[in-house]
């Protein structure tokens, strides 16, 4: 099943994608679940089916996407997470993963804009697989950590490389509003049998720029599930974002950044294509 985050005349909903129509299960059970976070928490799929049959379904192209969980309690972000990428940016080996944090007005949905701020001409991609989760825990074990995940989504890291370095912390260069891009649907668990048989792959104006083997993890989905447990309660619709492969803009030569116009995709095999194009945002009122 297919899950999204929309906005139809005017109106935020969410539903279950079907071809080149979206249910829209929000218009009929918006009172139990509100939004896709919501509805996540209430793990009744067999509701899911029996709404659908009464609910008005939404043409692709009627509807503005949205983040797939575009309020998250928390976007936990693990960067070096590819060990090409850990060697282009030459980074010593670690035993444990690097986290960080994004906020929510951080994000962008798919088909939108991702933004490039004026302060910045430094704007990089990364592809990525983001984690869902379905179902709340602490100190979960790696044997348990995939049944705690509703699905799985592409996500755009894309991330301002000067203002990344400004120290060691990465928050700022991470927390841009509108650069990080998290669509088009989220993917449920049950569809995908094998995490490490799945390719990822980032492409600018149509060059492939990245790719990689979900296998190629330095630390995979259930470590990481287990890692973060340990120091933050993993709530309903909290996201996992699992870092990016090696072929980033800044390490290349010459080096890529992007720019107005450009267009981004991140594909990830049965999971899902996320396109944006980047736009420089406007600049501020004097």
């Amino acid at each position: 099943m297919k899950l999204a985050s929309f906005r139809f005349a005017r109106h935020d909903s969410w539903g279950i994608v079907d071809g080149d129509a979206i249910v829209d299960l929000g218009a009929v059970i918006g009172d139990r679940g509100p939004d896709l976070r919501a509805a996540i928490g209430l793990a009744d799929w067999g509701l899911f089916d029996q709404a659908r049959q009464a609910a008005p379904r939404r043409r692709i192209d009627e509807i503005e996407w949205l983040p797939v969980i575009p309020r998250p309690d928390k976007i936990l972000c693990v960067g070096l997470n590819y060990e090409s990428h850990r060697r282009e940016t030459g980074r010593p080996e670690s035993a444990h993963p690097t986290i960080f944090l994004r906020v929510a007005a951080s994000q962008t949905g798919h088909g939108a804009p991702i933004l490039r701020p004026h302060v910045s001409d430094k704007l990089d991609y990364e592809g990525e697989l983001a984690v869902i989760i379905g179902k709340p825990g602490r100190y979960i074990s790696q044997a348990d950590a995939l049944s705690h995940v509703a699905g799985y989504a592409c996500y755009n890291d894309a991330t301002l490389r000067d203002w990344q370095q400004h120290n060691s912390q990465f928050t700022p260069g991470k927390n841009f509003d509108g650069t990080g891009a998290f669509g088009p649907w989220m993917v449920t668990a049950d569809e995908i049998a094998d995490l490490d048989a799945l390719r990822i792959a980032t492409r600018v104006n149509g060059e492939t720029v990245q790719e990689a083997g979900l296998d190629q993890m330095i630390f995979p989905v259930a470590r990481l599930i287990e890692y973060c447990s340990s120091f933050t309660t993993l709530e309903v619709g909290d996201v996992i974002a699992t870092g990016t492969p090696g072929g980033v803009g800044f390490k290349r030569d010459p080096q890529l950044f992007l720019k107005a116009g450009d267009r981004v995709e991140v594909e990830i095999t049965g999971v899902g294509l996320l396109v944006n194009t980047i736009a420089d945002e406007p600049a501020p009122p004097h």
